[in-house]
């Protein structure tokens, strides 16, 4: 079946960003004029996907406002003739059919995928984290959907990090599948495992294909140490049940869930913008550094 849905988590209290985000959404963050939300759905139209459901919690209700019609703001562009700006603003409202799903509790990124089970139904989906800014000139989710029409089994993306770093994430052991190079079929998952512990320096990224049985798994995974519902755990589940893959996507990612890789991903989205890259190139040389 095609991959028409995808579930964005964004209930979060982002308290990296405090004290910007003591009243505004991480994901309502401007990279550049944008925010974050709004480049990982963008990069979900670009991949297919005609469905995205955004799990939200308190304090959320900007992220509503933002892909909601705003009649007001409309009007007042199309009075000034301010037309490209009233099609920009138009063309969010319409990208992508959007619901909305409450997750009262934070209680792990499984636990956030499992609040959109009724919303997914049976069939397979795509799980996408705003941390994560792909850069690239296929889109990542559209490069994974390819990877799940090929293997007809769940996917998830894995990235290269420094076997410093690997005790943040999510780590594959897998072994490679087919002739790209890209594609590892998966032996094991291991949440935040110690550097010296961990099978590989392939890192989950926050990109999922998942095929509905996970519910299932989910329900079933206890809670870790820090009483969540890991995704990782509840993958971890099925690998035994069902063909499982990581893909390292072609692409630069961001990591916009710390502070440093927003202020990185800001600088390199302005240097490509068309209307800022030059001007912007030149006060970055002027600086001295």
């Amino acid at each position: 079946m095609r991959v028409r849905k995808a579930v964005f988590p964004a209930a979060g209290l982002g308290t990296r960003f405090l004290p910007a985000t003591k009243a505004q959404p991480k994901e309502m963050l401007p990279l550049v004029d944008k925010p974050i939300i709004q480049y990982v759905i963008e990069e979900a139209v670009a991949a297919g996907i005609t469905n995205i459901i955004i799990v939200t919690g308190r304090g959320k209700n900007a992220i509503e406002d933002h892909f909601d019609v705003s009649y007001e703001l409309e009007k007042l562009l199309e009075e000034r003739g301010k037309t490209e700006l009233l099609e920009e603003v138009r063309a969010i409202s319409s990208m992508i059919n959007v619901s909305y799903v409450r997750q009262g509790v934070a209680l792990g990124l499984g636990h956030a995928v499992l609040m959109a089970k009724d919303l997914v139904g049976d069939e397979p989906f795509a799980v996408m984290l705003g941390d994560d800014i792909i850069d690239s000139p296929t889109p990542c989710m559209k490069q994974m959907v390819d990877v799940f029409e090929r293997h007809k089994g769940p996917v998830v993306a894995v990235h290269q990090v420094p076997r410093d770093e690997i005790s943040a994430y999510g780590v594959i052991d897998g072994v490679p599948e087919g002739e790209s190079g890209r594609v590892y079929r998966l032996r094991d998952l291991v949440e935040k495992p110690r550097a010296e512990d961990a099978p590989s320096d392939l890192a989950i990224i926050g990109r999922y294909i998942l095929t509905p049985d996970v519910f299932e798994a989910l329900e079933k995974t206890p809670r870790d140490g820090g009483g969540e519902i890991q995704l990782t755990n509840g993958l971890r589940a099925l690998k035994d049940r069902r063909p499982m893959y990581g893909y390292c996507f072609e692409g630069v990612r961001h990591d916009a869930g710390n502070k440093l890789g927003f202020l990185k991903a800001t600088v390199q989205f302005a240097l490509k913008r068309q209307d800022l890259g030059g001007p912007f190139r030149e006060y970055l040389k002027s600086l001295k550094l």
